[in-house]
């Protein structure tokens, strides 16, 4: 009888040692296997995560839209083109009708030949060649002057407006001096137009270019006046601008001037 007890007291003494030693692979079982899966959950649950991210974020975009930016979303195309009405069709096609007559136009004063366009309000040149700019500069024109000499003999020193071509081109130019040149300068008009008093030399440059009417291109003996409105109605360039217009217009070439 006390061996069977003692033994008894062995096996219970041994118990917990042995659910122990069960404890500790069960947990290291778990270990295992928490490891293992750990990198499985990690990859799999980081692009759901930002899939429904994704999601959630597009769904609710419009509704930011029209809310925090107030910006509607586009419509499809169809219900765009449902929403014009005849009148703005009838501007489309107004426009385009005016786009077409643009083209024109510009087809019409646009060329490959040399041109010169003048600007008279700041007094600015620009020479053109195969479509391209080949100088600009300053330049006089016209200042606007009354001269009223009475017995209804009146000259508006004003610079023609409008396309003008070159009609005649000159080297060492004479000036033949008109009417009005003696009455501002008070000396007595000469009675024949070609009196040799008419005829003043050095004064318009090494170059004029005829634009008819008796208006010119040509150079200045004022050239700190350049960009100045101080002319009769004649255009004044410098030297060498007036060098460069000259070699590259030729008689025929179209002159803007506005």
């Amino acid at each position: 009888m006390k061996l069977f007890s003692d033994n008894k007291l062995d096996l219970l003494s041994l118990s917990p040692l042995l659910n122990k030693e069960k404890n500790s692979e069960f947990f290291e079982k778990i270990k295992k296997w928490s490891s293992f899966m750990r990198p499985f959950f990690v990859y799999i649950s980081v692009p759901i995560g930002f899939y429904f991210l994704w999601i959630l974020m597009f769904s609710i975009l419009p509704d930011m839209q029209e809310t925090a930016f107030r910006f509607k979303p586009a419509n499809d195309i169809s219900e765009s083109l449902n929403e014009l009405t005849p009148l703005t069709l009838n501007q489309l096609l107004q426009e385009e009708k005016r786009v077409k007559k643009l083209d024109k136009t510009y087809a019409k004063y646009s060329t490959s030949l040399p041109y010169l366009i003048v600007n008279t309000s700041d007094n600015t040149f620009t020479l053109f060649n195969n479509g391209k700019l080949v100088r600009e500069g300053l330049c006089s024109t016209g200042s606007f002057v009354l001269l009223d000499a009475g017995d209804e003999q009146k000259w508006m020193f004003e610079t023609p407006k409008g396309m003008m071509r070159i009609q005649g081109k000159t080297e060492s130019p004479v000036w033949r001096k008109p009417d009005w040149a003696f009455i501002e300068e008070g000396l007595p008009v000469p009675k024949h137009y070609n009196s040799f008093e008419r005829y003043e030399y050095g004064v318009l440059g090494d170059y004029a270019l005829s634009i008819g009417n008796g208006y010119l291109i040509h150079g200045t003996l004022y050239q700190r006046l350049l960009g100045m409105p101080v002319t009769h109605g004649c255009v004044r360039l410098g030297d060498a601008d007036l060098e460069q217009v000259f070699r590259t217009l030729r008689v025929g070439s179209k002159v803007y001037i506005f």
